[in-house]
């Protein structure tokens, strides 16, 4: 079995800052890309940043400059750095791993629990 655990989030001021990590666990035999989305109510999950195991990363355009993806390989964790908040950032953040499992040859995806950040104006 696989995990991935969410932390960080919370309540923030326009302008301010926060940190999510996200730590895998479980059966991996390897990660091969690592990111994080977000959804508000009535909208689909959207891709926020990721980053592959080499560090190569992608962001979404509306969070370029201001948000920034790292990940530990050697703790199978991801970090997404939240910088320049707007209140349009307010969203629930979702972990995601594109990995493969033991014994298993084809990648899954699995998602964290979701994180609340809320920006205030």
């Amino acid at each position: 079995q696989v995990q991935l655990v969410e932390s960080g989030g919370g309540l923030v001021q326009t302008g301010g800052s926060l940190r999510l990590s996200c730590a895998a666990s479980g059966s991996i035999s390897s990660i091969l890309t690592m990111g994080w989305y977000r959804q508000v109510p009535g909208k689909q999950r959207e891709l926020v940043a990721v980053i592959t195991s080499g560090g190569s990363t992608n962001y979404a355009d509306s969070v370029k400059g201001r948000f920034t993806i790292s990940r530990d390989n050697a703790k199978n964790t991801v970090y997404l750095h939240l910088n320049s908040l707007k209140p349009e950032d307010t969203a629930v953040y979702y972990c995601n791993a594109h990995l493969v499992q033991m014994l298993f040859l084809v990648p899954k995806d699995y998602w964290g629990q979701g994180a609340q950040v809320t920006v205030s104006s």
